[in-house]
């Protein structure tokens, strides 16, 4: 399931989520060109990635907070940009501005700690801001569960988009995470599992007094779970793609005549 929009508009221009998606964008672009060189890539990775055993050792703390600011690739930054664009603008309508990006920071280093309390003595470099944005999320389901998503289903070569309730799409993402963070090892690389349910939990959790301030359970029934502003609707239109006409087919004879016709 890929998350295309949300159906759930904000009240104000969210300035941080501009400016996390500039500052993303901007790092990439400063050390993009790293990749044709090992060993500067890997010194750079050294610097600023998450290197649990080094921050075990009480080195290089501030990679958790820099790491969230580096990207494998160019699908990896626009997947995780995607994520942010599509919930934060709503917490950050609700938080306000500056809130928001303390929560994010904080959301991104709990799910940096969490990564290291997982793998201590890993010395695979960790980096990308999903643990921040799996915060982010966590928060997004606290207080809008039942937020229409749209969403890419694609089944081996079925493609569909279809809408569900965030709680939906949010918890079954949650429950990948924590299967694949049982099911791997930390320690060898690839995906940072436990960063991302990390994450997510951190968010939720910093979220609640968001929450509870604005009336708990109460906020619920008086919401039924769904965005506080009017939902956007959108329209889908019928393709312009041209349909090609199908050959006409022949009929068959069962019982040609002496001459084959």
């Amino acid at each position: 399931m890929f998350p295309l929009r949300d159906h759930n508009p904000s009240n104000c221009t969210p300035y941080v989520v501009y400016l996390l998606i500039t500052a993303n964008v901007l790092a990439y672009v400063m050390y993009a060109g790293l990749s044709s060189d090992p060993r500067a890539l890997m010194q750079f990775y050294q610097a600023y990635a998450i290197i649990p055993a080094e921050i075990v050792g009480g080195e290089n703390a501030s990679s958790l907070f820099t790491s969230a600011f580096i990207h494998g690739g160019l699908m990896h930054l626009g997947g995780n940009m995607l994520f942010l664009w599509i919930f934060g603008d709503n917490l950050e309508d609700e938080m306000g501005h500056l809130p928001f990006l303390a929560f994010y920071l904080a959301c991104g280093l709990g799910a940096g700690v969490i990564h290291v309390l997982a793998a201590p003595t890993s010395q695979v470099p960790t980096i990308g801001a999903s643990g921040a944005i799996a915060g982010v999320m966590g928060g997004y389901l606290l207080l809008f569960p039942k937020a229409r998503v749209d969403i890419l289903l694609i089944l081996i070569v079925f493609f569909r988009v279809i809408t569900v309730p965030a709680s939906l799409m949010l918890g079954l993402w949650l429950v990948l995470q924590i299967f694949g963070g049982f099911g791997s090892n930390p320690n060898e690389g690839g995906v940072a599992y436990w960063a991302h349910a990390g994450g997510f939990a951190v968010g939720l959790v910093l979220a609640l007094p968001l929450w509870i301030i604005r009336g708990g359970p109460r906020y619920w029934r008086q919401t039924a779970g769904s965005p506080p502003n009017p939902k956007t609707e959108y329209t889908y239109s019928v393709t312009r793609v041209p349909r090609l006409p199908r050959k006409k087919k022949h009929p068959v004879r069962t019982h040609p005549g002496p001459w084959g016709k």
